[in-house]
């Protein structure tokens, strides 16, 4: 077994040594390469025992040389997110490589290349129309989408800028880059975690808020031998750790890597206009060959003439302006949906916000307020006391200033949190403890008679209490604090003792038991509405969040969307049995959600709704969120989200709550109506040209001169522009019947 002192001094590598946690071999991690190091089938660095840690990547609490440092850079890379910039002009031109634009290129070539014979000059008119046209469609398509890579920069800039390390046995202040796995780290108040890590020493109560990136709704607290993870902040206490991730090697890292992989997916409108192009070439091929077959001895003696009317097949069969009239449509909805609260940061996902099937939603700071309240309903009291009078108790041992979120809703669930320090005068107070896992507080009242009032654990109040204490409270207590369990409800305990002479250092009487408080983060007040209204558009909300399963399925039942939830370990190990699922597409299908989910969870609940022909939303506020909402048809950053899931989202929220998704649901359906209705007509104009061509040409040896059928398209799409404001009906049966089944797309007539 390897020694589990971390302040030993290094070894030569023991390529023998067993793991008791990981039960594997554990080698000298710098013989490996980065992807077996990282091999959590192998060697899960999260988990291992802490001397293990330092075996496999040979250091000590001393640090690492720079010598080390060095050579461990140039194997591990820096500690960054390497984002690749994509050459703006290649991008540019992408947009001019599919169905549409190869027929309008085609065109171009027509006009002038192949025209100049006879005495006769190129087309210029033709050429300079088509060519305009298809730099309006490119470039509309090029602005939307450098939105790219905005997510990744932005979760780049959370990162740490500089680290407190331990390099040549002395602390310095260096770059976070520069870190590498092995290295000793410091951290305090405040700061950013640099890197994964797993701490070494704890001095005090150390609490780190890692909401943003595992989506807990409170700060977690920390131990010698617990995993920290980049990117998340300190908000109490000082200690060391050890560095076991560094770059995309890291939760954050992993995260980016998923933003990355979703934004290289083709969207939605893009496969349409290809369908549509793809139909209009289908067209054109069949009508060329029927032009060359009935016509082909005129054009062996004109072939001018022949050039022409290829031109006029190619510019009046295919809707040359769609890709200009569907983005000016959107732009106008876009600023519609602005005025619902709902930015849209890309106008394509207009189009698919229309037809979600699924809203995947975050649990906390999205369905709930994200602040912590007591709930008074359901308050347990255990003297003669009544609930009032046990919450003021209870606020008297808070803190008034600097406060932790415990205390701060306990206080704010007073009428006036002044009145946590009414009347009283205080004289002691013993902040949290993680060893005693209380508060306490000494004061004196009004009538001179001094008190102990301590909150904290429920069984550790209730080991502290002497006084009146019987069998049957012990009994009534467990049992509440197992319901609130169940319920997902934090149980908070509540103790008074009087002390007779009135002395801060005298005796008491005994603590007594007075009360046990629930805690837990509420719904908004709008969110079972909006639950109920999205259900009647024929979208189902599934909650997907990082918080503990029970208070998942309390929040569930609250708002009436159910309580068939599972944990995210399901996703790996299948359907649990006796569930009634035969597989995992059916389970993620027919559950009300999923809890303790990290970003490749939530990611891959998204894929697999996709993958089963869904068009799928997803809300939420952090960092965990982004490569979800990346994937998703529809990401939606919340009011207040973090900068990386604004830049991963497609459209961002200014109002808290799901209320003005519903908004934009109704609003983008809108849109959607106005968007089939002109690509219907459109496509049918399209059609009708070309048949009426083919009829005059063949039938009458009639020639149109490509330039009017040009100016003639232009026309045509410019007035039925108008059809961007058309008034539409938006929740028709027939609507939410296709939205309910598979979703609709406005080219499935085609």
């Amino acid at each position: 077994m390897a020694s589990t002192d971390p302040n030993a001094e290094k070894q030569e590598p023991k390529v023998e040594q067993q793991d008791a946690a990981t039960n594997v071999n554990v080698p000298n991690g710098m013989s490996l390469t980065v992807e077996e190091l990282y091999d959590k089938d192998k060697f899960d660095l999260s988990t291992m025992e802490p001397g293990d840690v330092f075996q496999l990547l040979q250091t000590t609490t001393e640090g690492l040389t720079s010598t080390e440092a060095a050579a461990r850079i140039e194997k591990f890379g820096y500690n960054r997110l390497e984002h690749k910039e994509v050459n703006p002009f290649l991008q540019f031109l992408g947009f001019m490589w599919n169905p549409l634009s190869w027929v309008m290129e085609a065109a171009a070539i027509v006009a002038i290349a192949l025209s100049n014979g006879g005495g006769r000059a190129p087309d210029w008119p033709d050429f300079v129309g088509i060519i305009l046209l298809l730099l309006a469609n490119s470039i509309i398509g090029f602005m939307e989408e450098r939105q790219a890579g905005n997510a990744v920069k932005a979760l780049m800039e959370s990162l740490a800028p500089e680290a407190k390390v331990k390099r040549d046995g002395e602390w310095k202040t260096i770059e976070a880059a520069e870190l590498v796995p092995g290295d000793v780290i410091s951290i305090k108040l405040g700061d950013v975690i640099p890197a994964d890590g797993r701490l070494v020493a704890a001095h005090g109560q150390v609490s780190i808020d890692q909401a943003a990136l595992t989506g807990e709704s409170l700060p977690v607290t920390k131990e010698a031998g617990d995993e920290i993870f980049s990117g998340s902040t300190c908000k109490q206490g000082e200690a060391q750790a050890i560095v076991i991730g560094t770059g995309l090697n890291t939760f954050f890292g992993r995260a980016a890597k998923l933003v990355g992989d979703a934004n290289d997916e083709m969207g939605h409108l893009q496969v349409i206009l290809a369908k549509i192009g793809n139909f209009c070439m289908c067209t054109i091929g069949i009508f060329l060959v029927l032009e060359i077959l009935v016509m082909y001895p005129a054009f062996k003696y004109d072939y001018r003439r022949g050039i022409d009317n290829l031109l006029v097949l190619l510019i009046g069969g295919i809707p040359i302006a769609m890709p200009t009239v569907l983005s000016v449509t959107l732009a106008i909805g876009a600023k519609q949906l602005a005025e619902h609260k709902a930015i849209v940061t890309r106008i394509t996902a207009i189009e698919e916000m229309a037809a979600v099937t699924i809203l995947c939603s975050d649990k906390t700071g999205t369905l709930t307020l994200n602040k912590l309240i007591v709930d008074k309903p359901t308050v347990k009291s255990y003297a003669d006391y009544n609930i009032e009078e046990i919450i003021q108790f209870s606020a008297y041992a808070c803190r008034t200033e600097n406060q932790d979120a415990i205390d701060f809703c306990i206080c704010n669930s007073l009428p006036d949190v002044k009145l946590a320090r009414d009347g009283i005068e205080e004289m002691e107070f013993k902040p949290f403890n993680p060893v005693i896992k209380r508060t306490e507080i000494t004061y004196k009242d009004a009538e001179g008679v001094v008190r102990r009032v301590t909150k904290g654990m429920s069984h550790t109040i209730l080991d502290l209490c002497t006084r009146d204490k019987t069998e049957e409270q012990i009994k009534a207590l467990n049992d509440d604090v197992d319901e609130y369990a169940r319920r997902g409800l934090r149980a908070l305990a509540v103790a008074i003792d009087e002390v007779p002479t009135g002395g801060v250092e005298d005796e008491g009487r005994g603590f007594k038991l007075v009360g046990l408080l629930p805690i837990y983060d509420p719904p908004r007040s709008d969110t079972k509405e909006t639950i109920d209204r999205a259900i009647a558009l024929g979208v189902s909300v599934k909650m997907i969040t990082g918080d503990q399963l029970a208070i998942a399925k309390e929040t569930g039942r609250r708002l009436g969307m159910g309580d068939n939830m599972f944990l995210s370990k399901t996703l790996k190990d299948g359907p649990p049995a006796g569930s009634g699922y035969s597989d995992m597409d059916e389970l993620v299908l027919q559950a009300d959600g999923f809890a303790g989910v990290y970003p490749e969870h939530k990611y891959e609940i998204v894929e697999r709704l996709q993958n089963m022909g869904h068009m799928t939303a997803m809300t939420g506020d952090g960092v965990n969120d982004a490569p979800a909402l990346s994937k998703a048809n529809v990401g939606i950053a919340v009011a207040d989200a973090s900068d990386a899931a604004r830049s991963a989202a497609d459209i961002v929220l200014t109002e808290p709550g799901l209320s003005v998704i519903i908004e934009a649901i109704i609003g983008s359906r809108q849109i959607f109506q106005r968007m089939r209705n002109y690509s219907i007509y459109t496509c049918s104009v399209t059609i009708r040209v070309v048949v009426g061509f083919a009829i005059l040409c063949f039938a009458f040896e009639f020639d149109f001169p490509p330039f009017l059928v040009l100016i003639l398209a232009i026309l045509n799409d410019g007035t039925i522009m108008t059809i961007s404001t058309d008034r539409v009906s938006t929740i028709s049966q027939a609507l939410i019947f296709i939205t309910r089944s598979r979703g609709f797309f406005f080219t499935d007539w085609v």
